[in-house]
């Protein structure tokens, strides 16, 4: 892996190719891997560099649970391994699809539960990084503010280092900032999926973390096309260069993508040794194109 680190909150420092556990679980729907794969993952990962697990208590389907196979496959955990997880809409499964009134998970007592689910299942004292995720964008909301104000409660308690938001717009964004000190945003973004632009550029400049969810899907035919031209060059999949351009893009841009496959995984990680020049930067898009790490 690439020497390529951010510090989280001044003082959690990860690569900057990490992984994501959802696909281990199937979670909410899909293919998932045997049990022995899916240890056998999280072991290699560590072993290949990364550093930083995303994962969260509701990310469990069938008896599968993505926070007992990090325990199973890597307690007692390495000293710089960061794991962040997330409450909120999602936490009582069906939370997202009930109206905001309805929203039990980002109710004071929704999100202590929540954490302390967390706190259990990893068997830590403390949690790393708590996201606080939100609905789908365009729902009237719950009381934003009141949530936030009640991490920050269990952060000052010690039961989360540092705080984080997901799903959410710029205005919650600044919103978020103004109750108390974010670390991360974890949102849609990809080489595809541009809308988040601005907000790359504002949490980069304020030294927030920006982590994208579907790093690698959704690509236009045009762009798929270019990506294909710039792999083949490089001797990458289009998965590999689309991770590239991520980390590329800005500085503060950490990356989850999750796999159930050992090969896969490996590839994503090798990613970030990939470099792009000049002319792959202007032909993917990349702003002030230039030769890049």
């Amino acid at each position: 892996m690439g020497n390529q680190r951010w510090t989280l909150g001044g003082d959690l420092t990860i690569n900057r190719v990490g992984y994501g556990t959802m696909k281990l679980t199937g979670w909410p729907r899909g293919d998932r891997p045997d049990r022995d794969t899916a240890l056998a993952i999280l072991r290699r990962a560590v072993e290949l560099g990364v550093n930083h697990l995303d994962t969260s208590n509701y990310y469990a389907r069938d008896g599968v649970a993505a926070n007992e196979l990090i325990r199973s496959a890597l307690y007692p955990y390495p000293a710089d391994l960061v794991i962040v997880t997330k409450v909120g809409a999602l936490v009582e499964g069906d939370d997202i699809t009930r109206s905001a009134a309805e929203q039990r998970g980002v109710t004071p007592d929704g999100l202590r539960r929540g954490v302390e689910a967390n706190l259990r299942s990893l068997g830590v004292d403390r949690l790393d990084v708590v996201n606080l995720r939100m609905g789908d964008r365009g729902h009237v909301e719950p009381p934003f503010e009141a949530a936030l104000e009640s991490l920050a409660s269990l952060r000052d308690e010690g039961l989360v280092r540092h705080l984080g938001v997901s799903n959410v717009s710029p205005d919650q964004v600044a919103r978020a900032r103004a109750v108390t000190d974010i670390v991360c945003v974890q949102n849609l973004y990809n080489i595809a999926a541009r809308d988040d632009d601005p907000l790359v550029d504002t949490c980069a400049e304020a030294g927030i973390a920006y982590v994208p969810f579907f790093p690698v899907g959704g690509f236009q035919p045009l762009t798929a096309e270019h990506l294909s031209a710039v792999a083949g060059r490089l001797g990458a999949t289009v998965p590999q260069l689309a991770l590239a351009w991520l980390l590329a893009r800005s500085p503060n841009l950490v990356l989850i993508p999750g796999t159930g496959s050992l090969a896969h995984l490996e590839q994503n990680i090798a990613a970030g040794g990939l470099r792009l020049t000049g002319d792959d930067a202007a032909l993917l898009g990349l702003p002030q194109a230039r030769d890049r790490r």
